[in-house]
């Protein structure tokens, strides 16, 4: 079965046509990141009208690359939520118009099952059960993936996500927008030496909060300035990442140990953290566990996993009709 994908949840354009589900046949983005560098951050307004501008030519181009034509498209997949109301519209509106006029199914994707859902293309004989650690801008999750298209969550974030403590600290420090790929880079220059905290939360082990942590690295900041201290950037970033990294690990370890889960699978676009990755297959080595994460393009939001997805859920008969809306939270089930 092929499918034609559709993602514009944030600020990537992107289209794929995925063959059942593993088989990657084409993947375009079309990146809005020089747009949105000078705000510090993604501009909604902004992100919508570059998705107008973007989505015809990325799925004609994605077509293209594979060699194919409506004609040969058995479904349409698309990203519905969560992510930016007006972004997920313009996507959502394309593939309902692609599917009414080829008569072809409509495949409602959540956004957080199409980040679990790369782990397929990036390991194709993997299948469930298996526990994911999924770590975006927006999002922190350790999930067990007990089957197909069915969920438990296991821990999640009461406050900032990973990925958005990234990107504070980076924009304090003056690192620019995005801030994961710019801590990464300097955090290699520099020591962990700075003792950050690691955030406990007692009633509930696997659960996460990154304000307190991300507060104490925006204090130590501001005091250094107070007092005309040289700021050690390349030192602080090493030391916030590897916070951030060991709590990370150290919760999906511990799960995966708890519930007895012999496979453990990262995703979104703080997996592509070089020292996460590091980290987590050094600790699943220890505990004699397996490692998958997706390459670094399928971290980042893409076609590709909502292709992979969207085959899964359409095996399984969940077909959405063409009164599916965007919803910009919707919790994953």
């Amino acid at each position: 079965m092929h499918i034609l994908a559709i993602e514009t949840s944030c600020d990537d354009t992107s289209a794929a046509v995925v063959q059942d589900g593993r088989r990657v046949l084409s993947n375009v983005i079309s990146s809005q990141i020089d747009f949105h560098q000078k705000f510090g951050g993604v501009v909604p307004e902004i992100a919508s009208r570059k998705h107008l501008e973007a989505v015809e030519l990325v799925i004609q181009e994605a077509l293209d690359r594979a060699e194919m034509t409506f004609d040969n498209v058995d479904g349409i997949g698309v990203t519905y939520g969560p992510g930016l109301i007006g972004a997920l519209l313009v996507g959502l509106s394309s593939a309902k118009a692609i599917a009414l006029a080829i008569d072809k199914p409509l495949i409602g994707v959540h956004h957080i099952e199409g980040h679990i859902s790369a782990n397929y293309i990036a390991d194709q004989s993997l299948i469930p059960p298996f526990l994911c650690l999924v770590v975006s801008g927006g999002h922190t999750y350790i999930v067990e993936v007990e089957d197909y298209c069915k969920y438990r969550i296991i821990g999640k974030t009461h406050d900032d996500a990973a990925g958005e403590a990234f990107d504070k600290v980076a924009r304090t420090l003056g690192l620019g927008y995005p801030g994961g790929p710019a801590i990464e880079k300097r955090a290699a220059l520099g020591r962990a030496i700075i003792e950050f905290p690691k955030p406990v939360i007692r009633d509930h082990p696997y659960d996460f909060s990154f304000s307190g942590l991300k507060t104490a690295v925006l204090n130590y900041i501001n005091t250094a300035r107070q007092k005309g201290q040289v700021i050690p950037v390349e030192d602080i970033a090493a030391s916030f990442q590897k916070a951030v990294v060991d709590v990370l690990v150290d919760k999906a370890i511990n799960a995966a140990l708890e519930y007895n889960i012999g496979t453990i699978a990262v995703a979104g676009g703080v997996a592509a953290n070089g020292a996460l990755k590091e980290t987590m297959d050094e600790a699943c080595r220890r505990n004699g566990l397996r490692f998958i994460h997706p390459q670094p393009i399928l971290c980042t939001d893409n076609a590709v996993m909502i292709g992979s997805a969207a085959f899964f859920r359409w095996q399984r008969g969940y077909i959405s009709d063409l009164f599916l809306n965007a919803e910009a939270n919707i919790p994953l089930q």
